[in-house]
């Protein structure tokens, strides 16, 4: 494993400047793309196939996170990370070359592997050349980073669709890329420590076997196939077999991929758990939002946007407040701080109607940002501080994995759920002679005019019942996150290093 040495101030700028590059531009790939969808679709004719280009992507980063974070461990950060950036950027460069659907797909896979590495190094870069009072704050800025790109990026999408072509969407970071590989090639400087190392060679194929597996099946279920379908339980019955055996194996590996005793370590266990049920939220709040503001509220995409953006700029705010706050109050009173606000946020949406005021509705987000801002910034300062160095990476890809996982989970109960009350309202509605799959017509602004009054009337009440049933579930979800938080150790998280580093100070 590589140690670091310690950089002087002028490095730690382009060390930081590189880091941050490089974390905008994997962060920015997940929403850039969205306005690039249909010119997509006009070239390849290939529609079935359009929520694979984003689910590809999201699949192999979440599956590479945790393989990357030991690699680190074991070999060190910069060449994980300069080996990443150079899969991501080639995986960005064949997507604008790409000349179908599938070639598209595949490419942007390949992308998803290079931000698996690049994403946990980044902060796990921050947090190997900063002390633990300089961390918290720096910290807050990376993570701000997150809620920058999901503001920035559709409008540059569009934009770059608009005016050039969906091609330059995928190559528009190549220089930025190389940007980033320079600063981090030239600035940040590794000892080469010589030990022995056993590779877990069947950790990292079951793991990967089986997270890919189940992956795949919470994407695809309720979608592509039924959740009774005998496929899909055969997918989902194989990824829980393969996750057994990596479990069973990892307790038996001298270097384990996933080291389970991170787990033991209090601190976190429970920010664990807490960042997967947030982490629900977040994808939740980014999809079912705009659908109240378009289906019940009857707003353009336009609106829909324009009332997630104080969502994003209170992810900033809270970013950088929360990496203050940490040094002062500790992470117990910080992480209930922001779940408190995400609960309070979660818990205002159920009490939307459809008349509600769009300025209640920016207020919610704003809350929501700041509070996703405070606990997204504690989850990382615990995954790196909870540990010693040989460990940061490993615990560190553990809390970005977490995040993904509760993503593709959240996109799969919600869906299911809204769609299952959907069409039990609608059944009630006897004689409306509409069904759960008009909700589409409902949300489509040419389709919409040809719906009789009574029917659209109908799909409306079901849509805005739906949504309401699913925001009191996302409100259980905060509740219980804000719960288990308060299962955190009072005081700043600091290993042993760490410690004695702040009694030195």
């Amino acid at each position: 494993m590589g140690s670091l040495n310690a950089p002087g101030a002028r490095e730690r700028k382009f060390i930081l400047t590189g880091v941050l590059l490089a974390t905008f531009l994997a962060a920015i790939e997940g929403t850039v793309t969205g306005p690039a969808g249909p010119a997509i679709v006009g070239d390849f004719q290939g529609i079935q196939w359009l929520s694979w280009i984003f689910t590809a992507y999201l699949l192999a980063m979440a599956v590479t996170t945790p393989i990357f974070g030991k690699i680190s461990d074991l070999f060190g950060r910069k060449p994980v990370f300069m080996g990443g950036a150079i899969v991501f950027l080639l995986g960005s460069l064949l997507c604008g070359l790409s000349q179908s659907m599938e070639q598209l797909i595949l490419f942007r896979a390949i992308q998803g592997i290079g931000a698996g590495a690049l994403i946990p190094m980044t902060f796990t870069i921050i947090g190997d050349i900063y002390s633990i009072k300089e961390r918290a704050k720096t910290q807050g800025l990376l993570s701000s980073v997150w809620g920058i790109s999901s503001l920035v990026g559709p409008l540059l999408g569009g934009y770059v669709v608009d005016y050039l072509s969906w091609r330059w969407v995928f190559v528009f970071n190549l220089p930025f890329g190389l940007l980033s590989i320079w600063f981090i090639a030239r600035y940040l400087k590794e000892d080469k420590v010589r030990r022995k190392t056993q590779i877990d060679v069947a950790g990292v194929l079951l793991f990967a076997a089986g997270m890919g597996a189940l992956l795949f099946g919470l994407s695809t279920g309720g979608q592509n196939l039924a959740w009774t379908s005998p496929l899909l339980l055969a997918i989902l019955g194989g990824a829980a077999l393969l996750l057994v055996s990596f479990v069973f194996v990892e307790r038996r590996a001298p270097e384990p991929m996933l080291p389970l005793g991170l787990f033991r370590i209090r601190n976190i266990s429970v920010s664990t758990g807490a960042n997967l049920l947030v982490s629900t939220l977040i994808i939740g709040l980014s999809t079912y939002v705009p659908l109240w503001v378009q289906g019940v509220s009857g707003q353009s995409a336009a609106i829909s946007g324009l009332l997630l953006a104080p969502m994003s700029v209170g992810w900033v705010l809270g970013s950088i407040a929360g990496g203050r706050m940490i040094l002062r109050a500790g992470a117990r009173q910080t992480g209930m701080l922001g779940l408190l606000l995400i609960a309070a946020g979660a818990a205002g949406l159920v009490f939307l109607t459809g008349d509600s005021s769009q300025l209640l509705l920016l207020s919610l987000m704003l809350v929501c940002g700041v509070g996703f801002g405070y606990a997204s910034t504690v989850f990382t300062i615990i995954a790196q501080s909870s540990v010693e160095h040989h460990q940061r990476g490993a615990s560190t890809a553990l809390n970005t994995f977490t995040r993904s996982l509760g993503q593709t989970v959240g996109v799969a109960v919600f869906g299911s759920w809204l769609n299952l009350n959907i069409n039990r309202l609608l059944a009630v509605q006897s004689g409306s002679g509409v069904t759960g799959a008009d909700i589409n017509k409902l949300l489509d602004p040419h389709a919409g005019n040809t719906l009789s009054g009574e029917a659209g009337s109908s799909l409306r009440g079901a849509l805005e019942g739906g949504l309401h049933s699913l925001f009191i579930v996302m409100a259980v979800i905060a509740v219980l996150s804000l719960l288990i938080s308060s299962g955190l150790r009072s005081g700043v998280p600091s290993s042993a290093e760490e410690k004695l580093e702040l009694k030195k100070a």
